[in-house]
């Protein structure tokens, strides 16, 4: 008998599994759950986008693509890019076809990530991110923000973590799992540092569809930075397409020529008829998303309201579908907080601490789910807070 563990990597066997999908797990094997946890859209993806994956299958679209994606797809990215950002992608050299933005966020950190490279993860984070710089052979170098700075980054504490080893910094607004939003003029404080210092960013925009109070910004649309910038993002979040493992990049050729490399090793297409789909969705599907964004709002400014009414701190999200109140009035870390809420009231949350270490004290929420649900949620939770506040 061999010892696998002999065999693995060492740097596999390092990382830690995903604190999402602990609880979602969890939840799932318990019955009368209310499941705050995932970050799915609760909408089936529009008629119209399946209609057009099943016409690929009936018309025999079933072999590979182009390894960066068909050409057809690579254009209507091109132009959807254009209006959001003002900036103009080739589709020919400069967008690449991915499945999914978890992905291309991989392709992305293995095309630029040498031994010894440093990578910035701006914490609250996605839980990948960390993981896939390891997975990439960097090191991730954690930045907190502050809660009572609505985990905005700030340029001067960007500076301090910047070594000579610094290769790149994750972007990511708006934010899972804050929901945060960057605007311009913050953007722009940013983009000084990254010029100053000659790094590049990685700038996570699946949730560039959906921003609620301010129209949203682009990190390419800032001076300069279109050249230092790989864009990544996908069709899941805005147009409900999470089982279609699409998603994007865009960025300049030599960048996504090393990208392709990778990708057609690794993956060789990103699946024919999810492509067809997105076609759709990009072509015709702006009303089904301004849809989703309206009733997205609503339960986002009920979720926050109510939260900080039964004394759970929140701040307004500007973007994404997260709320990420603070749970520190119940004397809880946040494990012990969503253990316990799962277990007396029903209601899977994800603890803060998942997303990095100024994650502790806080909760991360979804409010994709329908209103009805959201509302006995709701309900839970203030029975819940009001036996321990």
């Amino acid at each position: 008998m061999i010892e696998p563990s002999h065999y693995l990597s060492e740097t596999v066997k390092g990382l830690k599994p995903s604190g999402i999908r602990k609880f979602f797990d969890l939840a799932a094997s318990m019955e009368g759950v209310i499941s705050l946890g995932v970050g799915e859209p609760d909408f089936v993806t529009p008629w119209a986008v399946r209609e057009a994956s099943i016409l690929s299958l009936e018309q025999g679209h079933t072999s590979y693509t182009a390894n960066a994606g068909l050409l057809e797809l690579r254009e209507v990215i091109s132009d959807y890019l254009l209006k959001v950002s003002k900036q103009s992608y080739n589709p020919k050299e400069e967008i690449l076809v991915t499945v999914g933005a978890s992905q291309a966020l991989d392709v992305a950190l293995r095309a630029i990530v040498n031994p010894g490279d440093e990578v910035i993860v701006i914490e609250p984070s996605f839980v990948s991110y960390a993981s896939l710089v390891s997975l990439a052979g960097g090191t991730p170098i954690s930045l907190q923000t502050d809660g009572d700075m609505e985990f905005k980054l700030q340029p001067k504490e960007l500076e301090k973590v910047i070594t000579d080893k610094t290769k790149a910094i994750i972007l990511c607004s708006p934010s899972n799992p804050t929901g945060t939003v960057l605007d311009k003029e913050e953007l722009e404080g940013i983009a000084e540092m990254i010029e100053k210092h000659d790094l590049l960013v990685i700038s996570d925009e699946i949730y560039a569809e959906l921003t609620y109070d301010r129209d949203y910004t682009s990190f390419v649309s800032i001076d300069g930075m279109r050249e230092r910038t790989i864009l990544v993002s996908g069709f899941s979040k805005g147009f409900a397409m999470t089982g279609w493992r699409l998603g994007y990049i865009a960025a300049q050729p030599e960048f996504l020529g090393a990208m392709l490399k990778i990708h057609q090793y690794s993956m060789m297409c990103a699946p024919t008829m999810a492509q067809y789909a997105a076609i759709e969705a990009m072509k015709n599907g702006q009303e089904d998303v301004y849809f989703m964004k309206k009733s997205y709002r609503q339960r986002r400014n009920l979720f926050v309201n109510a939260l900080n009414e039964m004394g759970l701190t929140c701040h307004v999200p500007g973007g994404a579908f997260y709320v990420f109140p603070s749970i520190k009035a119940t004397n809880l870390t946040s494990e012990e907080f969503a253990e316990q809420l799962l277990m007396e009231e029903k209601v899977a949350v994800v603890p803060g601490n998942v997303f990095g270490d100024s994650g502790e004290g806080y909760i991360r929420c979804s409010y994709a789910s329908s209103l009805e649900q959201l509302q006995e949620a709701l309900k839970r939770m203030q029975r819940f807070i009001e036996k321990r506040v």
